[in-house]
């Protein structure tokens, strides 16, 4: 039997928050929690709930009627929680997988920053660009600046 040396994919993972580190951001922000604070009362509790079924599943292996997908193309190796609210209002949080966090025995699903939008709109490109600058703040430090 191999060895294990570190979290595994098959584990389940600690749901933590990213957080501005101090150098990038001096009040510190965080931003996926700041976002789901702000988000109509239902959304809220239904985000957090579809947050510890993926975390408990693990990530991998859930499977939950799209409110969990890999996000593709340019945002490849991210992932989403789908929901919409009133007024088919939709609402993203934005995740990443961390198996490489210093001093954690478990996998890490990181919320990153979430995004809403109207019904039957898209997100531009900035928005995205903006996503993902805040994926490579978190991944340039480790340990990790988590909340």
């Amino acid at each position: 039997m191999p060895v294990r040396t570190g979290p595994s994919p098959d584990d389940s993972h600690d749901i933590v928050y990213f957080r501005r580190h101090k150098t990038d951001d001096a009040a510190q922000a965080c931003p996926g929690r700041e976002f789901l604070d702000a988000c109509p009362t239902g959304v809220r509790a239904k985000f957090r709930a579809v947050l510890v079924a993926v975390a408990t599943a693990p990530p991998k292996r859930f499977a939950g009627g799209g409110y969990w997908e890999a996000m593709k193309a340019a945002m490849t190796g991210w992932y989403e929680v789908r929901l919409d609210g009133p007024g088919r209002h939709h609402y993203r949080l934005f995740c990443l997988l961390d198996y490489d966090a210093k001093g954690r025995d478990k996998p890490l699903l990181v919320v990153v920053t979430g995004l809403d939008k109207p019904f039957r709109t898209t997100f531009s490109d900035a928005d995205y660009a903006a996503v993902k600058a805040l994926g490579e703040e978190y991944r340039r430090r480790n340990p990790r600046s988590i909340a």
